[in-house]
């Protein structure tokens, strides 16, 4: 006899809860889960691909929601800086948790809700989706097993654009803080959040030793409050590298990009895209297989022991500690119009791009630069902070 299917809800149905949405549509039609709650402090539409299904509570106040729906996992796509508050109501109310990247904004947010976790007894998934790729697993198998010979450097590089509106699409777009909490809208904390996991991720494959120092420059081409263009390393105990050089300000469109460099070849793994190239190999090729975070969730449900979740709290810790550093450091240097170069209608799809900052970027990662190091003649000198050992776990 089939067990009754968990109830699941989403906090944040509009934005990108859309996509969540799109995701729990076709689970719930096929009996995996039952959607009982959608949650917005905008009304909630249905989609051609997001129905809501009959029976399902829409409301504005996430407390009323879980106070009558009593759901089993609660997906959390919240602003930021509302993720702890939220996701300890929903503990609070007998819940495991899919919890939207960044999980929290601090090491001491992240250890008040591993607490939280281990007083009532749930789980949390964190969502950064791209750790389920069989891309990412068979790069780190290969970085791991000796493929690349000794792993001499790990680097991200993206570059992407963001018109006006981007930076008009909530009130905490391209903000610090909101209400006197972090808020860290910035191209490190949020859409290129994945780079700097996955490379993250490699490292605690193939080195287990923590993150010492950190070196951070950060840009931005608008008034904003954030980064739209970094440059960071990391360095761990070991003398190993990490280094992301990223861009929302970019004159040509670079996904995203992981690079393992070793004594015996680099590797390189477009992880929007589940791409990889092997030493030895001439060309990408793709490497199908994802698995989502929300059914591995509910697999690890039914099979604690024998299904791992895939981005446990725990294995975020290091990128939290991450955006503590970029929280404490100056806010980022204005670039201005001798620069940049605009196109479009400004205030609406007007796009700003860095002259020449894709190569900047390639350079960075390739050589695991920083841009100041590479006589960038816009670059300031990097802001330096120590990690103190035994912080931040592995």
């Amino acid at each position: 006899m089939r067990s009754t299917p968990p109830r699941v809800a989403l906090i944040g149905a509009n934005g990108h809860g859309l996509w969540h949405r799109r995701q729990i549509a076709p689970l719930h039609d096929a009996g995996e889960l039952r959607l009982v709650g959608l949650v917005d402090v905008r009304p909630v539409e249905p989609a051609p691909d997001a129905p809501v299904p009959d029976g399902v509570q829409v409301d504005t106040d996430h407390r009323r929601m879980l106070a009558q729906t009593r759901p089993d996992v609660v997906v959390i796509c919240t602003p930021p800086y509302t993720h702890l508050p939220i996701a300890l109501d929903a503990l609070a109310a007998g819940a495991d948790l899919l919890l939207e990247k960044p999980p929290v904004l601090s090491l001491d947010e992240h250890r008040r809700l591993t607490a939280a976790l281990a007083e009532h007894g749930r789980v949390c998934q964190v969502g950064f989706q791209a750790l389920g790729s069989a891309a990412l697993a068979n790069l780190i198998a290969a970085a791991a097993g000796g493929r690349l010979g000794r792993v001499t450097g790990i680097s991200t590089v993206a570059s992407w654009q963001r018109d006006d509106a981007y930076y008009r699409r909530s009130p905490w777009a391209g903000r610090r803080t909101v209400d006197g909490r972090p808020s860290l809208d910035g191209a490190l904390a949020n859409p290129l959040a994945h780079a700097t996991m996955q490379c993250l991720a490699v490292a605690a494959a193939v080195d287990p030793s923590p993150p010492v120092l950190v070196e951070l420059e950060r840009y931005r081409v608008r008034p904003i409050e954030v980064d739209d263009t970094a440059s960071m390393r990391i360095t761990l105990d070991s003398g190993l590298a990490i280094v992301a050089a990223v861009t929302l300000a970019g004159e040509e469109f670079i996904p995203g990009e992981v690079l393992v460099h070793g004594t015996a070849g680099a590797a390189v793994l477009e992880y929007p895209t589940d791409r990889l190239r092997l030493p030895g190999e001439r060309s990408m090729r793709p490497v199908p297989g994802r698995a989502g975070l929300l059914e591995n969730l509910l697999a690890h449900r039914r099979d604690p022991s024998g299904v791992p979740l895939i981005a446990p709290l725990a294995r975020t810790e290091a990128f939290t500690a991450l955006l503590e550093v970029v929280q404490d450091a100056p806010e980022p240097c204005l670039l201005g119009p001798d620069r940049t170069v605009a196109t479009g209608v400004a205030g609406a799809d007007r796009v700003l791009t860095i002259e020449g900052v894709n190569a900047v970027v390639r350079r960075g990662a390739a050589e695991l630069a920083l841009f100041s190091e590479q006589e960038v003649p816009w670059a300031v000198r990097p802001y330096r902070t120590r990690l103190a050992q035994g912080v931040v776990g592995r």
